[in-house]
């Protein structure tokens, strides 16, 4: 058969019968972007519910002061004490709560960097000038490295860029986090 009648027999491009036209790389690059989409898209509807809880949080706390500041002008009794420690508890419960929810913020911020870094991914795969560069991925390494405020997190980041496996790498971050946690017995600031 010459080349010329091949060429001719050529099926149409879909992804169930891809052919030279293909590209894996355009591939990639799409699945990476909705890989960004979906979580923009948990971000956002995190963020929608964590405002209402905050918003909630304050309510209860405007509430009890209120509730406590009444029960302060009454005369001494059983009601009032009873009333002044019901408030002073359900104070310190959402002052926990609160706390409870500083992982929501390490979360939206790791989601961010997820999302920033698979962007800045798809970016360089699509680019043919960058793609075959060492230079260029090692640029993308120290940017995205760059963005790390947590100190396991950067730990995760030197083990999977030395060869660890997701499980080792998560073994290490967590080990990190347990020890940085461990010398200052607080939360870790970010």
């Amino acid at each position: 058969m010459s080349k010329k009648s091949e060429e001719s027999n050529v099926q149409p491009i879909v992804p169930a019968n891809p052919d030279l036209g293909w590209s894996q790389v355009r591939e990639t690059v799409m699945m990476l972007n909705l890989s960004v989409a979906q979580i923009e898209k948990s971000m956002s509807g995190g963020d929608d519910s964590v405002t209402a809880l905050a918003e909630s949080f304050t309510s209860v706390v405007g509430n009890t002061k209120v509730i406590a500041q009444a029960a302060n002008s009454l005369s001494g009794s059983k009601e009032k004490d009873i009333i002044e420690d019901h408030c002073k508890s359900v104070t310190e419960r959402v002052q926990a709560a609160i706390i409870a929810f500083q992982f929501y913020d390490i979360l939206a911020q790791r989601l961010s960097h997820v999302s920033y870094s698979l962007e800045s991914l798809a970016a360089l795969i699509n680019d043919p000038e960058k793609l075959y560069s060492p230079y260029e991925w090692l640029g993308l390494q120290e940017m995205i490295k760059s963005k790390y405020t947590l100190d396991a997190d950067k730990a995760m980041f030197e083990a999977i860029i030395n060869g660890a496996t997701v499980e080792e790498a998560l073994k290490i971050s967590e080990e990190y986090r347990s020890q940085s946690k461990a010398r200052d017995d607080d939360i870790e600031m970010f």
